[in-house]
């Protein structure tokens, strides 16, 4: 997925600033989700809410304003009652690897209490893999 740098991402250096790769994961997450035939709003509907119990980022190089970077992302682990989400973010032509990171995600129910994976969720996100 591309995403063009904004220059409200940006710290006063004019480059991407730190924390908002997080938010680069948010969105390449829910567009991988989406892309698997669901939004994240109607798995939500379904009963299926992701908290994050884990992030982590490596930084690499830098993105700047108007930088055009490629995001990727998978599914590299599941668990009885959780998923890992693994992400890379490259410059525009895939040759400078930026950032690459991960999130942990618990599976809960709307009251907060943990709930296996549903057989639907795990063959949704397994369609792109």
């Amino acid at each position: 997925m591309p995403h063009r740098v904004s220059y409200g991402e940006t710290d006063t250096m004019g480059v991407l600033y730190y924390a908002e790769y997080l938010h680069l994961f948010e969105r390449v997450r829910s567009e991988y989700i989406r892309q698997c035939g669901m939004s994240y709003a109607e798995v939500e509907k379904k009963g299926i809410l992701l908290p994050v119990r884990e992030a982590y980022c490596r930084y690499r190089s830098s993105a700047r304003y108007d930088d055009l970077v490629q995001m990727r992302v998978a599914v590299s682990e599941w668990g009885r009652a959780s998923l890992r989400f693994v992400y890379e973010i490259w410059n525009e032509d895939k040759t400078r690897l930026l950032a690459e990171g991960m999130t942990q995600h618990a599976l809960v129910n709307d009251k907060g209490r943990p709930v296996a994976v549903p057989d639907w969720f795990r063959r949704l996100l397994d369609a792109l893999q």
